[in-house]
């Protein structure tokens, strides 16, 4: 069972939830339903609006998951994650650190997700 900690300026103070092994929610769905406010338009990776930072409890436990190619493109048009990332996550399994909340699932690793409640993470 992975804790997952959300963190952002639109929330009186962080909310850590359960997220249970083996399950494939993503991390979107996980906020949704604990009434965390991460924004959204399309929940299928096309529009960056919930793009999260994620921070892993213990950097020793990271585990690489699988980029989509809509996640990629995404993420690279945001400025958010280079060639070189993508290939540390795709090839030693070293995931990046910015990821879209509808395309992220936490498997049994404790990690931090922050965000800034903008959509596409914009100050």
């Amino acid at each position: 069972m992975a804790i997952v900690t959300f963190s952002s300026p639109l929330m009186h103070k962080d909310k850590a939830v359960y997220a249970i092994a083996g399950d494939t929610k993503t991390i979107l769905a996980l906020a949704e339903e604990h009434r965390i406010p991460i924004p959204f338009d399309c929940r299928d990776g096309n529009c960056g609006s919930c793009l999260i930072e994620v921070s892993y409890d213990d950097p020793t436990q990271k585990k690489g998951i699988m980029l989509t190619d809509k996640e990629k493109s995404k993420l690279k048009e945001l400025g958010k994650i280079t060639e070189e990332e993508i290939e540390n996550a795709e090839v030693n399994d070293m995931p990046p650190r910015y990821r879209l909340a509808c395309q992220f699932i936490a498997r049994d690793e404790d990690v931090t997700i922050t965000f800034s409640g903008n959509p596409g993470g914009a100050d």
